[in-house]
């Protein structure tokens, strides 16, 4: 059966694990840990998709076994790493919203940067091994689609796997509501604080919090539609013990694409978990990418290309001539030297947000 998303899923994965990276080096500058987990998660998580999608494309065969079980544990742990990420951004947001955050120094900054790293990698690294209790066998290949993870639908399953995308949303869902709250009735107070903080911009703390908005209205309505899907689509079985559970581990259950694609609910389940990581990453490349920020990067980075080809931008070259003839930009006949800077870095603040 011909895959009516190819090659369109395979060059948006693509394309959506390029571009959430492009943000990448200047947020990791500034320490906004929330960001760049989310960036590197979702990163992952596209090009885990499309080379799945490239490699089964027409076909089911157990090609790559040692991929398959590395491609599903990445598919477990990004399940839950983006919506932690975004727990992360909205704890933040919240911090900076109700005025408790405002220069802090290097033990405090990095004590920020631990938790979010326990946030958005421990809780990913313990739900990889906590999904394995539940999992019948070792995965599933989908024609068109690549490998999936397995998880028997038992009561025990729930705790260990399908309410984590759930709990970790709805706690960023009230931080996010929280966040708006504080901005709301601080505002005063907030203006103060940026104008005070150079190293904080109203458009930076803007785009995140129009970021954590997009969560508000979309996280908990998918992951309860997700949740309803797996109560109503499939029996639930009673957990009789582990060697029940992994009884047929070996066993590589593979499903054409004439057969999958047959079942209206199946269709729904597949496209909706292939699809959202690239949606979190047009989503986020639409807040960060277009910034008066990244703008400036693009054009550092487009003046070093052509550097190191030997060629210089326009305004280079125009500044160098001045520069030459020991004139300033705006001297009318040399009268005065003035040094002309062609180039200065930006100076990112500790607590920046971009």
């Amino acid at each position: 059966m011909e895959d009516p998303t190819y090659p369109l899923f395979s060059v948006f994965a693509f394309i959506a694990f390029a571009l959430v990276l492009i943000p990448l080096p200047w947020h990791l500058l500034a320490w906004n840990s929330g960001t760049c987990l989310y960036m590197i998660w979702t990163a992952i998580a596209c090009f885990n998709l499309c080379i799945n999608s490239i490699i089964w494309h027409e076909n089911a065969i157990d090609w790559a076994p040692i991929w398959c079980d590395i491609s599903t544990r990445i598919m477990v742990g990004a399940s839950v790493a983006i919506p932690a990420a975004s727990l992360c951004i909205n704890r933040r947001l919240y911090k900076i919203a109700s005025c408790q955050s405002a220069s802090i120094c290097h033990s405090e900054k990095r004590r920020a940067v631990i938790i979010d790293l326990a946030i958005g990698l421990g809780i990913p690294f313990l739900q990889m091994p906590l999904q394995f209790i539940v999992q019948g066998h070792r995965y599933d290949i989908f024609e068109g689609v690549g490998c999936m993870p397995t998880t028997v639908n038992t009561p025990l399953a729930y705790p260990l796997n399908f309410l984590w995308p759930n709990i970790i949303g709805l706690i960023s869902v009230i931080y996010g509501i929280l966040a708006l709250r504080a901005f709301v009735q601080h505002r005063a107070q907030f203006q103060q604080f940026l104008s005070s903080n150079f190293s904080l911009s109203t458009s930076r703390f803007i785009r995140l919090m129009a970021l954590a908005t997009v969560e508000i209205i979309f996280n908990i309505p998918i992951t309860s539609y997700g949740l309803y899907l797996n109560i109503t689509s499939r029996p639930i079985y009673h957990w009789k013990s582990w060697s029940d559970t992994h009884f047929a581990w070996y066993t590589i259950d593979t499903y054409p694409a004439v057969v999958w694609r047959s079942q209206k609910t199946q269709v729904i389940i597949m496209e909706f978990t292939r699809w959202l990581p690239i949606f979190c990453a047009f989503v986020f490349f639409a807040f960060f990418g277009f910034a008066d920020e990244a703008i400036s990067n693009y054009k550092r980075a487009y003046s070093a290309i052509l550097g190191s080809f030997g060629y210089a931008s326009t305004k280079s070259r125009k500044i160098n001539l001045i520069g030459s003839f020991g004139f300033s930009e705006h001297s009318a006949a040399g009268k005065q030297v003035i040094p002309t800077q062609v180039f200065r870095p930006p100076q990112l603040g500790s607590d920046s947000l971009q």
